[in-house]
């Protein structure tokens, strides 16, 4: 049995993608922050060097113009492009939206993995029925699922208090796991685990929730003298502890 793959964000340099190649990591994850300044050299080469170093390479563009995205994956041609928006599964037809944009995906790069984050609200905030009624709608246009930590308990509420507005993600919270572990059981494609996952906690993370992955940005980060984590840059101590917690945690479950 394959063991849980473990993906990292944000890594925006070859140097730094190599690194965490070198400390075990599958996925190497990468985020275009700007419509108008989504043609990066230096994050193409990225993209490249996943490639050439045989992992596996997921880039997240934050922006929702439909023909934009398609020039960013023309552009940079990623394994697997990662849509994390918060949707609004209550009339609004973002979810529609979603599912229009994820298909045009499908038939014009049939070739690139499509991956939609899930929001799911902190311990004993989730709805869960609301979370797999979402992904139930998703689930069809998509090839993984990431359940991450939105900050309020419904999925695509508040969007304005998510760390970057309108998307989900970067909080440092651990979502509701119980109803991580129930999307697992219930999901046909494979789902990673997000939001707050740390060397310390994703050895119970795995047992809990037995995903297909595991995915830390936030608590894998270098942190300033105030111990705020700073974005884009890793701390590779805690990106190698996490790979080795994980990895033992796959041996217990397995022995």
């Amino acid at each position: 049995m394959p063991g849980t793959i473990v993906q990292i964000y944000e890594i925006q340099t070859p140097d730094e993608a190599r690194a965490m190649i070198g400390l075990g990591v599958d996925h190497i994850g990468s985020v275009v922050t700007s419509q108008h300044r989504r043609h990066d050299p230096v994050l193409r080469e990225t993209v490249s060097v996943v490639r050439q170093m045989g992992a596996v390479s997921s880039l997240i563009p934050l922006y929702k113009d439909p023909e934009a995205i398609f020039d960013t994956l023309d552009y940079y041609r990623p394994h697997i492009v990662h849509f994390c928006d918060a949707l609004n599964d209550n009339g609004d037809h973002s979810v529609d939206a979603a599912l229009e944009l994820q298909a045009a995906v499908r038939t014009r790069f049939p070739d690139i993995r499509i991956m939609r984050s899930i929001p799911i609200g902190q311990t004993g905030a989730a709805i869960g029925e609301a979370v797999l009624s979402l992904a139930g709608r998703l689930e069809p246009l998509s090839d993984f699922f990431l359940t991450d930590t939105v900050i309020t308990g419904a999925p695509g509420a508040a969007d304005a208090d998510q760390p970057v507005a309108g998307f989900v993600g970067i909080t440092g919270l651990t979502c509701d796991w119980s109803v991580a572990a129930r999307l697992v059981e219930v999901s046909r494609i494979p789902v990673v685990l997000a939001g707050g996952v740390s060397p310390e906690n994703v050895a119970d993370g795995i047992r809990q929730v037995r995903p297909f992955g595991v995915d830390s940005c936030t608590c894998t980060n270098a942190v300033d003298q105030q111990c705020r984590p700073i974005r884009f840059q890793k701390d590779p101590a805690r990106v190698g502890a996490l790979v080795s917690a994980a990895r033992k945690a796959d041996d217990i479950n397995q022995g």
